[in-house]
């Protein structure tokens, strides 16, 4: 088996390719190429000593045939321009995001045409895909079925990949599956462009002594997801089989990954619980009408059950949440 993973310097690609790592397998057969790619070359970890790791560093769409020298057994595509990125430079998002995922389907697309394995592509999109509309208001529970008419252009750029996957899936050029992504916390390490980071800053930063800005009102509720359970999502639907059983993936809608209904202000109260009032008080509240249009457009509560049927649970808690948190912090240290 070759794996790719875009974005394999990310937050999240770094976690996947851990856990890719470890298990070394896929499908009950040895994993003999896991190729990590990205724009920057990720420090430490023990990649480049790693037998089984190739890196290609750079721009996508400038090492796609590094990327498909050798056939491609599976492709996890997280790379993408971030939401503030993405409403700040229209063009920037549009390359990044529309014509990188379409350059790495056409590649795929080439690799099966020319009798080499079918690709099973794996998308990771976004809650940000869905919104309210003057004239088609979001319904209380979204659910997969739910019309998505997203509010900025990051979300717009998401739901015209996933169509591009679905499509392609359709005619048979890949076997492609679509996760969309809860806004996940706590992210660690610095704040990235993501129009969400305040959710992970607002804690992170209180708990290692460092103030923090919410730009948000309080009770502004958010759908969350820990790092561990996405990262465990994104697996679980890439491995599932196709078909209509227990376990297994069912026709070419995309997958909502879990996930857990929270307030800003039971997030602050859990902070406080956890650290105490000296933590929580670095925490200032700065509404920022941008900001909060842009997260304020995004569902917070969702139908699970899509998610469920494939053995994926949200987290029970914003404590647990914080608590995986700590616990990385502390492995890592």
């Amino acid at each position: 088996m070759r794996v790719v993973v875009t974005g394999a310097s990310g937050f999240l690609g770094r976690r996947l390719v851990k856990t890719l790592r470890q298990r070394r397998t896929w499908g009950g057969a040895p994993i003999r190429r896991l190729v990590l790619a990205d724009r920057v070359v990720q420090p430490g970890s023990g990649l480049a000593t790693d037998p089984i790791v190739d890196i290609v560093h750079g721009d996508l769409t400038d090492r796609l045939g590094e990327l498909f020298a050798e056939p491609v057994d599976v492709l996890f595509h997280l790379a993408a321009a971030v939401s503030a990125q993405c409403e700040a430079d229209f063009d920037l998002g549009m390359r990044s995001n529309v014509d990188t995922t379409r350059a790495l389907l056409d590649a795929a697309r080439t690799q099966s045409a020319a009798g080499g394995p079918l690709s099973r592509v794996v998308f990771a999109s976004s809650l940000a895909v869905y919104g309210s509309d003057p004239a088609l208001s979001l319904p209380p529970l979204v659910s997969e079925t739910t019309c998505a008419l997203p509010q900025s252009s990051y979300g717009v750029q998401k739901l015209i990949c996933e169509h591009l996957v679905t499509e392609y899936t359709r005619r048979g050029f890949v076997d492609g599956r679509v996760a969309r992504l809860m806004t996940v916390a706590v992210r660690p390490g610095k704040p990235n462009a993501a129009a969400s980071g305040f959710l992970s800053s607002i804690i992170r930063e209180p708990l290692a002594g460092s103030p923090a800005t919410c730009p948000v009102r309080p009770g502004l509720r958010v759908a969350l997801a820990s790092p561990r359970r996405t990262v465990h999502g994104l697996l679980r639907i890439a491995e599932a089989g196709r078909g209509t059983g227990p376990g297994q993936l069912d026709g070419r809608l995309p997958v909502n990954l879990p996930a857990l209904t929270v307030s800003v202000a039971e997030m602050l109260a859990t902070l406080r619980q956890v650290a105490g009032d000296a933590a929580a008080d670095l925490v200032t509240i700065e509404p920022d009408a941008a900001v909060e249009a842009l997260v304020g457009s995004w569902p917070a509560v969702f139908d699970n059950r899509r998610a469920a049927a494939l053995g994926l649970e949200p987290d029970p808690s914003f404590l647990s949440i914080v608590q995986d948190h700590l616990a990385g912090h502390a492995e890592s240290a």
